[in-house]
């Protein structure tokens, strides 16, 4: 990356304000304005996240604001209320009142005298989120937005549910969302009471798993905060943006076909990162290309943002499997928009032969009846840490599926959109998952994951409505799988791996299910594209200086899976480590590390457990506002064929002494899942 010291414009920072609301709660925000801006007004850009300003994402804020800034922008970034040093309590994700917090926040900063009136919204993640849900009320002041790694539909694709089905990452969320709002106010910015207020959110601090487990079906509580209920409610222009290796990617081709406004799609090989800086590399000068955005909608130059092809995609050509790619080689394609007419349906048909172009037809029943176990090669819902989330090698999960496999391909074979499987089958249960895994054999045997989808049997209609299938009674099933963007190399076979479990991605069924593909009609149809490819449309990456930060402990992030060979069971271990770094401009010290752990039974579903521990440590050495604090935090999830059981534990301490502990208890009734 290069780093860029002379801009346009000198920077001025303001490492804190305040921001009053109407309630009196007041928001805690950092500054960057370029000079001048009390003369001349400029655009501003508003970011908005309950990750802490001060220490949370000061790594990337440094990089992306102060850029932002020199080119001619007042750049606020602002911690939601009950975060940081922000006032109140923050209760559950995406409220009514974190987005009304919102609009006073667009509307506070357009009547600033260093801005113009004209406002941008940004952020990745939760500030991708909430970007589109503010962007849906409409307020006059936003006039674009810039949404990455998000979602539109809080039910089908966030971190709770898939396909219907309970994700482990709902639980690994809530876990890491309980430590993370469990960070103190900074003594140094809000002075002698940040005990008292420190107090005050973790007596109050919300059991957020439980909320979540409550709604197991796509309700009034997940419609909420989901743009998808009705696109017509934006009109901001939007430029959505993700990544291959990242869990968000479905809604982009959905935001791209229902928007009525202005829009752009970007979706490269990275995983959940801004793509400046992410991995796999190819990075791109996302900076400069979100300039060319800013300055199309905010300053209404013309940028040349407009007149180029709406979509852009990257095509990952196919490697031999790893858990983190660094590089993913590819090429750059772009389309008319999404649904674009370069990307045709090819029908492929499931048969005892294994996979076959065209129709054809299954002669022979196939039993699909995996083990609770299986899914151990999956990968994590979400690869955000760096760590070695991707799927890897995934031969051993197939040994518990069907496959289908077909003949290598005489030339390359380039997929993109979304694969669609049509099957016909019955479950011996009142229930059941179902698994369908896209992959791609080497020549030398190794398999890789291109892409997958799950599905609950039971909402397998609507995802609001349950229907448990009826054991042994004929279902037609039809399963879209995630989008991607691959190029199948020449040499190489497509591989359908059908199976009935998914652990830890998934909270196994209550009981082990056997599905049973059924003679007749058993389709994929692959989205194949027949476009040119074009040269990297983006130039390298550029940032503003990075942070001024001593590294105290390395990350040592790993995935490992043990198997208890006497009993079967089969336990994968996460450690997401942060490491501990020192931030030089004040002095705080902060370090982070999490392990969870997920058990499950290959037959005896109720044996299934998770544990989730997260360690927070924080404190300044020397200087204003000494203070040294640790908390400790722990989830726990089982549960029987009936009930889920949750248990939550958080312990802090002030200078080694105990200050708090609180332990949560809470059973939830398992219906759809």
């Amino acid at each position: 990356m290069h780093v860029k010291h002379d801009f346009p414009h000198a920077v001025r920072e303001i490492p804190h304000l305040e921001i009053p609301l109407a309630d009196g709660t007041r928001l805690a925000a950092r500054l960057w304005l370029p000079e001048g801006a009390e003369q001349a007004p400029v655009p501003a850009i508003l970011e908005y996240l309950p990750y802490r300003k001060r220490d949370g994402t000061v790594v990337r804020d440094e990089l992306t604001h102060p850029y932002f800034a020199g080119h001619g922008y007042a750049c606020l970034r602002v911690d939601i209320r009950g975060n940081g040093e922000s006032d109140g309590l923050m209760l559950d994700e995406y409220l009514a009142q974190e987005q009304a917090d919102g609009l006073e926040v667009i509307d506070w900063l357009a009547r600033q005298p260093w801005c113009n009136g004209k406002v941008g919204m940004m952020g990745i993640s939760w500030g991708g989120f909430n970007s589109l849900q503010i962007a849906a009320h409409r307020p006059e002041p936003l006039k674009a937005i810039i949404t990455l790694c998000s979602t539109d539909d809080r039910y089908a694709d966030d971190i709770h549910y898939k396909g219907g089905n309970l994700l482990l990452e709902n639980l690994g969320w809530a876990a890491t969302m309980l430590s993370f709002s469990a960070a103190v106010p900074d003594p140094a910015l809000v002075g002698d009471d940040w005990r008292e207020r420190w107090k005050h959110r973790l007596d109050n601090m919300p059991l957020m798993a439980e909320t979540w487990l409550s709604h197991q079906t796509r309700d009034a509580y997940w419609r909420h905060g989901s743009v998808a209920v009705n696109y017509a409610d934006i009109e901001a222009a939007v430029y959505c943006v993700g990544g291959w290796g990242d869990a968000y990617k479905n809604s982009i081709p959905r935001l791209m076909e229902q928007l009525h406004g202005p829009k752009k799609a970007l979706i490269g090989p990275w995983i959940h990162k801004y793509p400046h800086f992410a991995v796999p590399d190819p990075a791109i000068g996302f900076l400069q290309e979100a300039l060319r955005w800013w300055d199309h909608w905010l300053k209404g130059e013309e940028t040349g943002v407009m007149d180029e092809p709406a979509g852009t995609f990257y095509l990952q050509d196919g490697l031999p499997p790893k858990p983190m790619h660094r590089e993913r080689p590819g090429d750059w394609v772009r389309t008319e928009g999404w649904p674009s007419r370069q990307v045709e349906p090819h029908r492929y048909s499931l048969t005892n032969a294994g996979l076959v172009e065209g129709e054809a037809a299954l002669e022979r029943p196939r039993v699909v009846d995996s083990p609770l176990t299986a899914g151990s090669q999956q990968g994590e819902y979400c690869a955000i840490w760096f760590g070695p989330d991707l799927p890897a090698e995934q031969s051993r999960d197939d040994a518990y599926a069907q496959i289908f496999d077909g003949a290598p391909v005489a030339e390359p074979l380039s997929i993109l959109g979304k694969p669609r499987v049509r099957l016909r089958l019955e479950s011996d249960q009142a229930g059941g998952q179902l698994t369908v895994r896209l992959n791609d054999i080497g020549p030398d045997g190794r398999v890789a994951m291109i892409t997958y989808g799950v599905l609950n049997l039971a909402l397998r209609e609507d995802l609001g409505r349950l229907d448990p299938p009826t054991p042994g009674e004929p279902l037609d099933v039809e399963l879209e799988l995630d989008m991607v963007g691959y190029r199948l190399p020449v040499g190489h076979r497509l591989r359908v791996s059908v199976s009935s479990a998914n652990f830890p991605l998934l909270w196994p069924s209550r009981r082990r299910t056997a599905l049973t593909l059924i003679p007749g009609a058993q389709r994929l149809d692959l989205p194949v594209f027949h476009g040119e490819t074009i040269a990297n449309p983006f130039a390298p990456p550029e940032s503003a200086p990075q942070a001024r930060l001593e590294t105290l402990r390395q990350p040592v992030p790993r995935r490992t899976v043990q198997e208890d060979v006497a009993s079967g069971a089969v336990t994968t271990i996460v450690e997401d480590d942060l490491g501990a770094v020192r931030l030089l401009d004040h002095g705080l010290w902060v370090d982070q590390r999490c392990r969870e752990t997920y058990t499950a039974h290959p037959e005896d579903a109720d044996l299934t457990r998770a544990e989730i521990v997260w360690h927070y440590r924080a404190g300044r050495d020397e200087g204003e506002g000494q203070f040294a604090v640790e908390v400790d935090s722990r989830y726990w999830l089982s549960a029987d064929a009936d009930t889920f059981f949750l248990e939550a534990e958080q312990v802090a301490r002030d200078e080694g002494e105990e200050v708090h502990r609180r332990r949560w208890k809470a059973e939830v009734p398992r219906g759809a899942v």
